[in-house]
């Protein structure tokens, strides 16, 4: 009666460990579904975001970053191939969001000014930021769910994130920063 009564308990803890790994599983590509919204999204916004720019350097870089997007887009699909599933959309709040902020910030500022530029690059480091955090825990539930694969696909993209990222920030503390710090109306204000 042990023996049975050992491997029923095994086997129950099997099947709750199972249930488990599916529910991660299920999980994590909701979470694909978020970000392939987002960076879906991204590739309609970051145009508007490139045109409103006024620095050369900055408007070079979003659309630099919004070819990279594109790219990210497709390599998300060939994930959804990779786990047997249907690449599918699911609206991203967060990613609304940040996006509505970029047009509110572009709408608060001065066309032509550095002070908009600056603004567009916090608007776009908040994305950045965000899409690094979303990477960065798919990378790991990926790697949890045991497929290295998508890992490390999810982690290629995950770097490009943090290059743009440190893009922006080079291009901040270039100039722009100082530059909206000297504009008209704005001398001797904090930054």
């Amino acid at each position: 009666m042990k023996n049975k009564s050992s491997s029923s308990s095994s086997k129950k803890t099997s099947n709750r460990k199972e249930d488990n790994q599916s529910l991660l599983k299920k999980f994590f590509v909701e979470q694909l579904q978020d970000i392939y919204w987002a960076e879906k999204v991204l590739v309609k916004e970051l145009p508007k975001m490139q045109k409103a720019a006024t620095s050369d350097e900055l408007a070079e870089a979003l659309g630099d970053h919004q070819a990279v997007t594109e790219e990210q887009v497709t390599r998300l699909e060939e994930v959804f191939k990779m786990l047997g599933e249907t690449a599918k959309a699911k609206k991203c709040e967060a990613m609304e969001g940040l996006v509505k902020e970029a047009h509110t910030v572009i709408e608060d500022t001065e066309e032509g000014t550095s002070t908009r530029d600056v603004a567009l690059i916090m608007a776009a480091q908040k994305v950045e930021h965000y899409e690094i955090a979303t990477y960065g825990s798919l990378v790991q539930l990926a790697k949890t769910i045991g497929d290295t694969d998508v890992a490390d696909v999810l982690a290629e993209i995950l770097q490009e994130e943090k290059d743009t990222d440190e893009l922006l920030t080079e291009i901040a503390e270039g100039n722009i920063n100082q530059q909206g710090a000297s504009e008209e109306g704005h001398e001797g204000e904090g930054n």
